[in-house]
């Protein structure tokens, strides 16, 4: 029985039950014409552009509803490079010999984000997996390393994929039904923060940096509760972000630096987590 189901009884139809009565009518010039199709079984009326705001509504829905009936209430988000590669893996996206190695360095975040995650699934497992549960973007390199994490350990974790032209193939660890994927890049960040108890934000590009200042930007302006936002690699992100030089500047409010820590481990960033929720008092 069905949520809805369960919710109350009805003598109308569900709509599953006049789908299956619409595949036995007969077939005719009539039934075969696109205008008698179930509105909402109609993949060319369900993309038209005056659509949109539907669509809208069943990407925040789908996912919302399935994560609540498996009973998640809280997740630990890891932000990261689809393009950092597995230690000893190919530097894929390389475009110079300079990119080739520093991608190579990197590879060591590949392995802190799999040990964080192992560690984030570990006290996931004391909630029967309700909470603290690993979210990442569902592709590869970081975010592939977190979904391993939790795989490492037995623990389920949730990918929430996005239609690219590249990068964005699910990787092969990702639980395959908590596996999403979204058309809506503004949705599938919802989803990213509407159960985020811990954001950890691993080096990475354009993608990484959107996700992580939207979030900075939810927790500065009060529409987003306080929560660990943890920084992997302290040199790297020295260098790519200068927050003191905004505060400086008056752009930022002396003390939003405030909001992230820096880290270089998996070990130092569990323990910022399990010292902001007091687990294991």
């Amino acid at each position: 029985m069905t949520p809805m189901e369960k919710a109350g009884w009805t003598p109308l139809p569900h709509s599953d039950e006049d789908l299956e009565r619409s595949k036995s009518v007969p077939d005719t010039p009539q039934t075969r014409a696109d205008t008698y199709r179930l509105a909402w079984n109609d993949p060319d009326f369900m993309t038209r552009r005056e659509l949109r705001a539907v669509r809208l509504q069943l990407e925040l829905l789908k996912p919302e509803m399935i994560l609540a009936e498996r009973g998640i209430s809280s997740t630990v988000i890891l932000f990261g490079g689809a393009r950092i590669p597995e230690p000893g893996g190919e530097a894929w996206a390389a475009k110079n010999e300079t990119q080739k190695k520093n991608l190579e360095e990197n590879s060591k975040y590949y392995e802190e984000a799999r040990k964080f995650a192992r560690l984030c699934a570990k006290q996931s497992a004391t909630s029967y997996y309700r909470e603290f549960v690993v979210v990442t973007g569902g592709g590869p390199g970081v975010m592939e390393a977190g979904n391993r994490g939790a795989d490492d350990v037995g623990a389920p974790s949730i990918g929430l994929n996005i239609v690219l032209p590249h990068e964005q193939a699910p990787n092969a660890y990702v639980t395959p039904e908590l596996c999403f994927n979204f058309h809506y890049f503004a949705i599938r960040k919802m989803h990213f923060v509407m159960r985020a108890k811990a954001v950890a934000v691993f080096p990475g590009g354009f993608g990484t940096m959107d996700e992580f200042f939207e979030t900075l930007t939810l927790i500065q302006t009060g529409r987003m509760e306080r929560v660990p936002v943890i920084l992997f690699g302290k040199a790297f992100w020295k260098r790519a972000i200068d927050l003191d030089f905004l505060a400086e500047q008056g752009t930022i409010t002396p003390g939003d630096q405030d909001i992230i820590d820096f880290v270089d481990t998996a070990d130092e960033a569990w323990e910022i987590i399990s010292r902001f929720y007091k687990l294991g008092e």
